[in-house]
Formats: C-alpha cells, sequence, structure tokens
C-alpha cells in the first residue's frame, strides 16, 4: 500500500490543510492500492502563493542554469524510471511492458526533447531598433489525466520549466502515483523552492481553485471536453491564457487502394493500444463499402487475436482505469446495438475469466453510420466502430463530420492521394501511412479538441509572452 499523504509546496513536503484522504483503486483487482489526500483551496492558494514568490527568481535564470537543470532531472527520472513504470501499472492496471517501453518512455523523452530544444531556442530578436523578447509568461497550473499520466505531466511541466516558469501540478486523483514519484525527481533534482508544486484532489475543487486563482497566469489542461469547457469559465474572470487538449472521435481513412490487411491491422491495435484510453486512438474507421466484408473480416480476425489480462501476465490490454469508466463503455455499447450496430468483434460484458477487475472485450461495430452514438461520442475504450464510404470526397466528409479535430490518419498505396487526403481532413495531427510518432511534432486539436500545441518547439510558445522593446537600439546617424 502508497501512502501518499503530503503535498509538494515551496520545496518541503508538507501536510494538506485539512486532512482528508482517499484510497486509490488498482483497476485490475478493484482492491486499494494505496492513499493520497485530497487538497482544498487553501493548499492551492499555499502553493500558488509559493510559484509566484519563486517567480521573480527562477524567471531570470540564464538558458545555461535552466539547461544543467533539466540535465539533472533527466538524470534523476533514469535513476528511477523502474519505479515510475511500476507506480503506472499499479494506478491505472497498464500491463508491465506498455508500463515501461511506453507510459514511462515518454516521461523521458518529452524532457529530453526540451532539453535539445532550450540548447538552440531564439529568446531574443533584434528588428531593426526594436528588441523583441520572449519571457516566461508566469505562474502555470497544471491539471492532467489519468490515461498517459506521466507523458501529460512532462508534455506540460518539460517546457515551462525550460523557459522560466513556476508551476503548480494537480495530477488526477485517479491515477496519482506517478506523478508523486515524479514530483520526487524533481525535488532529488534541485528544482528551486517553490518553482514546481504538487497539490493533489479533484477537479471541482482544487482544479477549479487553480483555473479561477488571479495569480495564476495560464491553466493547462488536459482531459475532456466538457471538464475543458469549465476549465475555460473558471479561467475567463481573470483573463488568463487556457490550454487545452480535450476529447476526439479520430477518423481512419483507408483509401480503396490501401493494403487493407496492414491498414486494418493497424487501425484495430491503435485502437487497443492502451485499452483504448488513448485522446488520439483512431477510432472511427472509413472503408470503401465495396470492401466492407473484407474490412470486417480483418478486424475481427485481430480484435479476437488481442489478449486481455493482468498486467503482469503478458496480455496485451489491461483493464480500463474505473468502474465508472467501465460502466459508460458498456452503456455506449448497449446503445450502440440498440441503434443499429453489429457486434464484429467482443461485445458487453468482460472476457471469459476476468470476472475481477475492469476489464473490457476488445470490441468491433461494423454496421455503424456518423448518426449513431458510438460514432460521435468519445467511448475512451477498447472499442472501434467501422463506417462505410462510396467516394474519397465522401470519406473526407465523414471524416470533418464531428465536433472534435485532435487527429485523423489515412492510409493508401498513392502519395499524391494519401496527401490530399490529409490536406483535407480538418485535424491538429495526420498520420500517414502508420507513420511513426514524432515528438518533435506539435500535437493539439481544431474544434472542440482544444487550443494551443504541445510537443517539441511548438510547446515553448504556449509557455512565453512576447514583449516589444522601442528603441532598444539606437537608429544609426544619417
Amino acid at each position: 500500500m502508497r501512502d501518499y499523504l503530503k503535498f509538494y509546496i515551496g520545496g518541503q513536503w508538507v501536510d494538506p490543510a485539512t486532512p482528508k484522504s482517499i484510497d486509490v483503486i488498482d483497476p485490475a483487482t478493484e482492491r486499494p492500492a494505496g492513499r493520497i489526500s485530497m487538497g482544498s483551496a487553501a493548499d492551492v492558494e499555499r502553493a500558488v502563493q509559493a510559484a509566484r514568490k519563486a517567480f521573480a527568481s527562477y524567471s531570470r535564470t540564464s538558458v545555461d542554469e535552466r539547461v544543467a537543470l533539466l540535465e539533472r532531472v533527466i538524470a534523476e527520472y533514469k535513476k528511477r524510471y523502474a519505479d515510475i513504470a511500476a507506480a503506472i501499472t499499479e494506478e491505472m492496471g497498464a500491463p508491465v511492458a506498455l508500463a515501461r517501453d511506453a507510459q514511462a518512455a515518454m516521461g523521458l523523452a518529452h524532457l529530453s526533447i526540451a532539453l535539445a530544444v532550450l540548447k538552440g531556442y531564439a529568446f531574443r530578436e533584434q528588428r531593426g531598433s526594436t528588441l523583441l523578447v520572449k519571457e516566461p509568461i508566469g505562474v502555470c497550473g497544471f491539471i492532467t489525466p489519468w490515461n498517459w499520466p506521466v507523458n501529460q505531466i512532462a508534455c506540460k511541466v518539460a517546457p515551462a520549466l525550460a523557459v522560466g516558469c513556476t508551476m503548480v501540478l494537480k495530477p488526477s486523483e485517479i491515477a496519482p502515483f506517478s506523478g508523486q514519484i515524479w514530483t520526487e525527481v524533481m525535488d532529488a533534482a534541485g528544482v528551486p523552492a517553490g518553482v514546481f508544486n504538487l497539490v493533489n484532489g479533484d477537479g471541482p475543487t482544487v482544479g477549479a481553485a487553480l483555473s479561477s486563482h488571479p495569480e495564476v497566469d495560464m491553466v493547462s489542461f488536459t482531459g475532456s471536453t466538457r471538464a475543458g469547457v469549465e476549465v475555460a469559465r473558471n479561467a475567463a474572470p481573470t483573463v488568463k491564457r487556457v490550454h487545452q487538449e480535450l476529447g476526439e472521435k479520430s477518423p481512419n481513412v483507408i483509401l480503396p487502394d490501401a493494403d487493407f490487411k496492414q491498414a486494418i491491422k493497424a487501425g484495430v491495435r491503435g485502437v487497443m493500444n492502451n485499452s483504448g484510453q488513448s485522446c488520439n486512438a483512431p477510432t472511427r474507421m472509413l472503408v470503401p463499402n465495396a470492401r466492407m466484408a473484407e474490412a470486417l473480416a480483418i478486424a475481427k480476425q485481430v480484435a479476437e487475436a488481442t489478449t486481455v489480462g493482468a498486467p503482469d501476465s503478458g496480455a496485451q490490454l489491461g483493464p480500463v482505469i474505473s468502474a465508472t469508466q467501465w460502466d459508460k463503455i458498456q452503456t455506449l455499447i448497449h446503445q450502440g446495438i440498440a441503434e443499429g450496430a453489429t457486434v464484429v468483434a467482443g461485445g458487453p460484458g468482460k472476457p471469459a475469466g476476468l470476472e475481477v477487475g475492469y476489464y473490457v472485450k476488445p470490441t468491433v461495430l461494423g454496421g455503424v453510420n456518423n448518426r449513431m452514438t458510438v460514432a460521435r461520442e468519445e467511448i475512451f475504450g477498447p472499442v472501434l466502430t467501422i463506417l462505410g464510404y462510396d467516394t474519397v470526397d465522401e470519406a473526407v466528409e465523414i471524416g470533418n463530420d464531428t465536433p472534435y479535430g485532435l487527429a485523423a490518419y489515412v492510409s493508401g498505396t498513392d502519395p499524391e492521394t494519401t496527401r490530399d487526403v490529409a490536406s483535407r481532413l480538418r485535424a491538429g495531427q495526420v498520420n500517414i501511412n502508420s507513420a511513426a510518432i514524432d515528438l518533435s511534432a506539435p500535437f493539439g486539436g481544431f474544434k472542440q479538441s482544444g487550443n494551443g500545441r504541445e510537443w517539441g518547439d511548438h510547446a515553448f510558445g504556449e509557455f512565453l509572452e512576447i514583449k516589444a522593446m522601442l528603441g532598444f537600439a539606437p537608429k544609426a546617424a544619417a
């Protein structure tokens, strides 16, 4: 049992203002795996003031000083790498290999990219007699989710730390263990007191206090669109910058000339990875109606070959995060069936032999049209919907017929056609032919999938203000 009952404020581990703890449930066993304290507005106040005090000096540090700090953070992260992976397995039921090779790896990758960007980033630009300076925006409030917990912490904290901001982090109370170890890494690396602060708690209490606080200059939130709207409302009276990475219903256009076996196999696996709990999962697969039977057969085979089991069993999928999430997924599967979708693979209920734990069958739904609930709402589980189209123009139209726009996918053998379709899909990141992930590419969404960008050098701009200093250099004499 993990007992994480203190917060990290002003460089010290401190007790909450009002003692209150909750159990953190291991989704693989449905039993408590530890406890955390739940913070209050008073804890947020203390943390924000610590960050505000630290900003005066940290914002004036040199690039070399921040490079040295990030190098120390990376060194300490590597020391705790196995601990972080184990925590992710325990808090969210991630398979051991996934937690080790993907979840924990993303944290280290974002730190390393931020370090590389910082070494060559231009914070000053001379334009005639005017000097343009990029300065840290100030105190940042970070509200991060449970599905890729360290990834989302790292892709906010690393660039903010690199450019000279101070911050208060509220990780998900559902999966808080890895955030605790992250904080221990920051402390061991010698991050100056008050630069990084941690307060655990829920969204309506700690999240709301953080996003509405007048001394917080920016709030960055990753989560559902519904919760993102509340964050924006809370932030509006103080006119702070709001950065959001929100919901999705990503289209995956399989063109008529695609290698169907390869493209559909990749599409199914893309949905099933992390038990379907990825905001950019390709959950709406669009295939030519003329080849629908072939597509369904391949998807069925891949889904049924996907193994589900305990995190240490070697299975590809672990449980989903909670009973609440399991219930939501089951409700949506049943609703899809009621609206006319057919179960190609999986379906309602738990996989055989897995009565304990929040396990979901790898599910494929066919006969779906874009008006069905399962094609409109983010399911956030291992559930793929397959829709048909007659022309490529129709596929693009269906793909864009969504309030979201975080990611999109297209597969085909003709480069001109695949690039044209990619250019017409309204999403912040479009993947062509299962391209490898690029952590230096900007990540963020169109429409209700949010605003702003994370990852690489584009992330730096989210945490910077631009100051124009007119007359900085005198004009040359005539």
